[in-house]
């Protein structure tokens, strides 16, 4: 077998800056930089190869779980070189596998160059504040950096459920009570439904995968507790019909009444290329005013991005296409990019 040491290739990893290490048979080692994979100078992997590699960096249980499952999914911390995000799978019959980098250091929301909005969303009390877009579009990021902020701030129990657990908060003036699904809770669901027990402030759920999650999500808003959740969603008002449609036709209603008066915002993201390298978030950001929540509890969700392109000045809402066009002004991203990237890119031409 060719010589490969795992913990030098996600060392080079982090060393380049790169988000993602891929580990597939019959393929070169790829690394993923600025949301483009790249091959690693290294002969191609066989399916040996990458199980020699990936078995070294796990314990007994958790080899055991891979091969009733053929998936595992896990956090690992390197001391010296980073933390990751671990998936192992296998593809035709060979063990493949991908890691994706977790900052160590948390970022703030000010490195990240995001809307002043975001500080004024992390006062509320309570609520739902969705952060929403394809995988690898930098929620964890955004949501890690919010939390920073909360714990910059004020004096907060902080509840994270995750799988696994991403960012690693320092106590500041909050305190963070970290949990991973798999090691220390069976599910999102019943994490949720125990974290009212916990006398929580502040609640992150990584994935608000099905309905008892939302439903829990739900209820915990609406209790006097401040939710941040993550759905794979592209636009703002397409959250709030997938959030609706999870539920029977005659809980429907019901749960639009709910959504009215608990959310509180939807940040709905794309990470971009930007000119010179490197990537960009371009949010749309949808708060939740008196005329939204009557679209809600309406059923008129079609009609809310109309009253996003209306309610800017005053609220902090933004469509995606004038965060774009924000970004093409300042020079930071190119027309084609902006076009490929667009929800709406007929109504981003007519703009430009």
């Amino acid at each position: 077998m060719a010589d490969f040491d795992i913990k030098k290739l996600l060392q080079s990893v982090t060393v380049h800056g790169a988000s993602d290490l891929h580990l597939v048979s019959r393929s070169e080692p790829q690394i993923r930089l600025d949301g483009s994979l790249k091959p690693v100078n290294l002969p191609k992997l066989t399916g040996s190869d990458i199980e020699e590699m990936c078995y070294s960096l796990i314990t007994e249980k958790q080899k055991q779980l891979f091969e009733e499952n053929n998936e595992l999914d896990f956090a690992l911390l390197l001391p010296g070189i980073g933390r990751f995000r671990a998936n192992y799978y296998r593809t035709l019959g060979d063990m493949a596998a991908a890691f994706r980098t977790i900052p160590i250091d948390v970022p703030s929301l000010d490195q990240l160059g995001m809307p002043q909005v975001y500080k004024n969303l992390i006062k509320r009390e309570k609520g739902l504040i969705l952060v929403t877009g394809p995988t690898g579009q930098g929620k964890s990021t955004t949501l890690a950096a919010m939390l920073n902020e909360i714990n910059l701030q004020f004096k907060k129990h902080i509840v994270t459920v995750e799988d696994p657990v991403e960012f690693i908060h320092e106590n500041k003036k909050s305190v963070f009570s970290h949990r991973g699904v798999g090691e220390d809770t069976r599910s999102f669901a019943v994490a949720l439904k125990y974290a009212m027990r916990q006398d929580p402030d502040v609640i992150l759920i990584g994935e608000m995968r099905d309905k008892e999650t939302i439903e829990a999500a739900l209820t915990a808003a609406e209790t006097g507790h401040l939710v941040l959740g993550t759905l794979h969603t592209s636009s703002a008002p397409s959250t709030i019909n997938r959030i609706i449609d999870v539920f029977s036709g005659e809980e429907q209603p019901q749960v639009r009444a709910m959504l009215s008066s608990s959310l509180v915002a939807v940040i709905s993201q794309a990470l971009l290329p930007k000119i010179g390298g490197g990537r960009i978030a371009a949010p749309e950001i949808l708060i939740t005013n008196h005329a939204i929540a009557n679209l809600i509890r309406e059923d008129k969700v079609h009609q809310i991005y109309s009253q996003m392109q209306l309610g800017q000045g005053d609220t902090g809402m933004q469509t995606q296409t004038q965060a774009l066009l924000k970004f093409l002004r300042e020079g930071k991203i190119s027309r084609d990019i902006a076009l490929q990237f667009a929800n709406k890119p007929d109504e981003l031409s007519k703009s430009l």
